[in-house]
């Protein structure tokens, strides 16, 4: 899985903290999305489409395995 959230973030001027602090978890996990390595809950990205103002399959792009 990759994710935009990090060019999103750039578009508001958003720090991984302010983002974690919005939307409720540790700057660590921002940090792991970002980099691929964790799978949100729908919860969870739904409420950080709702900071980003985007939709989820904006934020979170799935690809399929070869």
């Amino acid at each position: 899985m990759r994710t935009r959230i990090k060019e999103l973030r750039a578009r508001y001027d958003m720090t991984q903290e302010e983002l974690a602090d919005k939307v409720g978890v540790r700057r660590e996990t921002i940090v792991f999305l970002e980099r691929g390595k964790y799978n949100p809950s729908l919860k969870l990205a739904h409420d950080i489409s709702k900071v980003l103002n985007a939709k989820i399959e904006e934020i979170f792009i799935f690809e399929e395995d070869e």
